[in-house]
């Protein structure tokens, strides 16, 4: 079956091509189709309904190509997955919405229906808990909703802090004072916030007071008025950590809170914070609770095969467990029975 689609303009056809036809050898791998550029238009070859699948993920980058979207593997294998699942004409919607612009005069916007549903609960909520795996954008987009809110006057502070939880290794081992031990914790934070401002602008707003990073406990006693605050890694704070924070908003701030329930490093048995929250606040009126998934993750493809990897690892582990209960029970009863007879 061949299907033709028709190019109004070169610039697309490249676009959709990509740097050394990458983007349309990745289509044709993944629906095993042939397409090739002819007169103007794109001809699909192959069975007769991936010929049509294939069709539509090209319609769909082109959707994303007329409103000036560069195409990259991200973008391809993201509508792959929306095809696959019948939610193509979703691609619309992640046309247009630029959410800050980078020291680099690169736009800053959401990349997946996941994203946007993220960044919209961002700004129509006073606070928002942001849930999910590596790669997602939970921080950087925060990050950049943060700026955003800073330049239009919104707010007068930033304020970036996570919990100083120790992964494997010991603070006290790090040199230097208190504030060099616990950077290496913030650097994700300096990161974002230098990507977004560039190095100069935000150590004039560091000395200035405007940006605050920090770790959670110097929050405490704390009021933050007139604030956009970000909780980053809160899947690492207690209870009582967690309670504290959300009790330091004050008038005309922002919370938004980032993590992911799947990297806890708290002591075996010590239970989240971020996951109770999730439970506690689920129907709370100004607060938004979104969670993202592997197909929302936008850094480099083997990101995603990693969390996929482990997600299964970690239901093969419960399946074996839920089997060993149900042998144990079993031999329980048998014992049971054979003591009464």
């Amino acid at each position: 079956m061949e299907q033709r689609i028709s190019i109004e303009r070169l610039e697309q056809a490249i676009n959709i091509f990509g740097s050394f036809d990458e983007n349309i050898r990745l289509l044709e791998k993944e629906f095993d189709v042939t397409v090739v550029n002819r007169e103007g238009e794109l001809r699909v070859c192959g069975e007769a309904e991936n010929t049509m699948l294939a069709a539509k993920a090209i319609q769909a980058l082109l959707t994303l190509s007329s409103r000036g979207e560069t195409i990259g593997e991200q973008n391809v294998r993201y509508v792959v997955g929306l095809v696959r699942s019948g939610r193509e004409e979703q691609v619309r919607e992640l046309t247009g919405d630029v959410l800050c612009i980078s020291a680099k005069g690169r736009p800053v916007k959401p990349k997946t229906i996941g994203q946007k549903e993220y960044i919209a609960s961002v700004l129509h909520n006073t606070v928002t808990i942001g849930v999910g795996p590596a790669g997602t954008g939970k921080t950087y987009l925060a990050v950049a909703a943060a700026v955003q809110a800073f330049r239009d006057k919104q707010v007068n502070r930033i304020i970036l802090t996570r919990p100083a939880v120790e992964a494997g290794e010991r603070l006290g081992f790090l040199p230097g004072d208190l504030q060099s031990k616990v950077d290496p914790y913030l650097r994700p934070l300096y990161d974002a916030l230098f990507d977004m401002l560039g190095a100069e602008t935000y150590q004039k707003y560091l000395e200035r007071g405007n940006i605050e990073v920090a770790p959670l406990a110097y929050m405490r006693g704390r009021t933050l008025d007139d604030s956009f605050i970000i909780l980053d890694e809160a899947q690492n704070t207690s209870r009582e950590q967690m309670k504290m924070f959300l009790t330091r908003l004050g008038f005309g701030s922002k919370i938004v809170i980032t993590g992911d329930v799947t990297q806890i490093d708290l002591p075996d048995g010590k239970p989240s914070g971020l996951k109770e929250a999730m439970r506690v606040l689920k129907n709370v009126e100004g607060i938004g609770i979104c969670q993202l998934t592997n197909a929302d993750v936008v850094r480099h493809v083997m990101v995603q095969r990693i969390v996929e990897a482990y997600e299964r690892y970690e239901a093969g582990k419960a399946g074996s467990r839920g089997s060993e209960a149900v042998r144990e029970s079993g031999r329980g009863e048998k014992f049971r029975k054979n003591k009464r007879g």
